[in-house]
């Protein structure tokens, strides 16, 4: 059996679940969303942008993915259009809570459309929490950061 690596950033973030709404211009413009359709795909696409020196262990990774996934752990939001995967994300749930790992665009706004998708998904499965990494895009979209007090 292989290791398991726990990675924990502080600070961390949170998006508070019932405030986000999408605003109108993403709205009109909105390729298509789909939940948990071309979630292999996902997992290689978040990838492709990293460097190759940097890039975590793909086949393990999505292999441990793979089983989440198929275990219910995994959940992905896919944007398509013209059938090409333009955008998505996705994270791992357990209980109520929903940990994101990635969001990826290839087209303007389309990780935007995987991310107020997703919102809309885990309000009305009842999910209290969507834990996020920090930065400057997640601050865009509404994430207040955390700080990770000291053990």
């Amino acid at each position: 059996m292989g290791s398991l690596y726990r990675y924990d950033p502080d600070p961390r973030a949170v998006f508070p679940l019932g405030s986000i709404q999408p605003n109108a211009r993403l709205e009109k413009g909105t390729p298509q969303v789909q939940l948990q359709h071309f979630h292999i795909a996902i997992l290689k696409a978040r990838s492709e942008d990293v460097p190759i020196g940097k890039r975590p262990d793909r086949p393990t990774i999505i292999g441990s993915y793979i089983a989440l996934h198929k275990a219910g752990y995994v959940h992905s939001v896919e944007v398509t259009t013209d059938q090409k995967l333009v955008g998505g994300s996705d994270g791992v749930a357990l209980g109520g809570a929903f940990f994101g790992e990635s969001m990826f665009s290839r087209r303007s706004h389309a990780g935007k459309a995987a991310f107020f998708a997703l919102v809309q998904h885990l309000n009305a499965k009842g999910f209290v929490l969507f834990d996020s990494h920090i930065n400057a895009f997640t601050e865009q979209l509404g994430a207040v950061e955390i700080l990770v007090p000291n053990s």
